[in-house]
């Protein structure tokens, strides 16, 4: 009996837990995640968008900017020509105030899973045409370089409640990438 009333302990923790993240971005407001961002973990579904430095969706994001359309225009950096080079992206807003589309090598979402706005923020990104049809990436972003375990474990229990598998490639909190400023 003891073990039952564990179990059911258990589960309902854990259901708390997965209602979290959706919730916290149905009322998204944009303007609250203007400014610095500093990428601090990369995770895929497919290695391949992460593994080497030019990998597609291997970007760091620097700064994301709310436009008056309430579009969300986003300042990255990533390897070219074995030089880091900064690029601006515009993000169009859809009926859902936490999904954006761009239309960067064909029509992608990026989604925002969980944010507090002053210290977090993970979001996943679409691979592009012709990847596989699942193929995700997901980043943890924060306001500070500070390393914060905490929020890096959010981030893996985040990543747990896709429905594709996915695994934290590059945890950038030692600083050691180049185009991560």
């Amino acid at each position: 009996m003891r073990c039952l009333q564990l179990a059911l302990g258990l589960a309902l923790v854990c259901g708390l837990q997965a209602i979290i993240i959706p919730q916290t971005t149905r009322n998204l407001d944009i303007r609250k995640v203007a400014g610095k961002w500093h990428s601090m973990a990369m995770a895929a579904s497919d290695i391949s968008l992460l593994d080497s430095e030019t990998a597609p969706l291997r970007v760091y994001i620097q700064e994301l900017r709310p436009t008056p359309e309430n579009n969300l225009e986003i300042i990255l950096r990533k390897r070219e020509n074995s030089a880091c080079v900064e690029e601006n992206i515009m993000a169009q807003k859809t009926e859902d105030p936490a999904v954006f589309t761009i239309n960067d090598q064909g029509e992608r979402r990026i989604s925002v899973l969980d944010t507090d706005d002053t210290h977090y923020l993970f979001f996943c990104m679409e691979a592009p045409v012709p990847r596989a049809a699942n193929g995700i990436m997901c980043q943890y972003l924060a306001r500070t370089l500070k390393v914060d375990n905490e929020v890096m474990e959010k981030f893996d229990r985040a990543l747990q409640t896709l429905p594709v598998p996915m695994r934290i490639i590059l945890d950038l909190s030692q600083g050691k990438e180049q185009c991560r400023v």
